[in-house]
């Protein structure tokens, strides 16, 4: 499967516009935002367990980067309530559920071999920087070679300059609309501007952000030799 696949190219997609698709396990359903691959495949996705649901054990052969975007995700390593960003490096193991029930976004294969750092942050509890403009915050993430993960708040009629991602960008609106020259991005709106694109990103309203910027440099493919995940 094939959907937006080509990291060369600008994609958008307004998740809560999208059906849910039922995964290989009763009660875990998926809204599908890029993909290459079958069911083991480079992917980025709205994941939705449904109380009581689960997760065969698999093993991550290209490591796994999630955000709780509401209710508690589960694994024998704890419980991640809203908020929670977690990171499982290449080779790692687990078993997911949710007692209560969860949406996350949720992204695999798209892992440095090399980056084996494991992350569980408390997103809520953790400490924010000003940005390089008044009226931005900033959570840094992680960080790793190019690659830079955060959260940024941006309070009412926030202006950025225009500025250009070498590395590519990615952005998922968590809380009310970004918006830049192209566009205006919602609560659920998922962007990814490829290597050398640039914008003047902007929020009249506010908003909250999840971006990625730096990781999509090489133009990767999936990653070989892909095990179960």
């Amino acid at each position: 499967m094939k959907l937006h696949a080509d990291l060369n190219q600008r994609a958008v997609v307004y998740s809560e516009n999208l059906a849910w698709v039922d995964s290989p396990m009763a009660g875990v359903q998926r809204r599908m935002l890029e993909r290459d691959g079958e069911e083991v495949a480079r992917a980025t996705s709205i994941v939705r367990y449904a109380p009581g649901s689960y997760f065969s054990a698999h093993t991550h052969g290209g490591g796994e980067e999630f955000l709780v975007l509401d209710g508690v995700f589960s694994d024998e390593t704890g419980d991640y309530p809203i908020g929670s960003y977690v990171r499982n490096p290449v080779g790692s193991t687990h078993t997911p559920y949710s007692d209560r029930g969860c949406t996350i976004l949720v992204k695999l294969w798209q892992m440095h071999p090399d980056d084996q750092t494991r992350l569980a942050i408390n997103t809520p509890k953790a400490e924010w920087f000003p940005g390089l403009v008044d009226g931005l915050e900033v959570l840094p993430l992680h960080s790793f070679g190019t690659e830079n993960v955060a959260l940024v708040r941006w309070a009412p009629g926030t202006q950025f300059q225009r500025h250009t991602h070498l590395g590519g960008e990615e952005i998922f609106v968590l809380e009310g609309v970004f918006e830049d020259e192209f566009g205006a991005y919602p609560q659920g709106a998922w962007l990814r501007n490829p290597p050398g694109s640039g914008h003047a990103p902007f929020s009249q309203s506010g908003c909250l952000i999840y971006v990625k910027v730096g990781h999509l440099s090489e133009g990767r493919s999936p990653l070989p030799n892909l095990k179960q995940d």
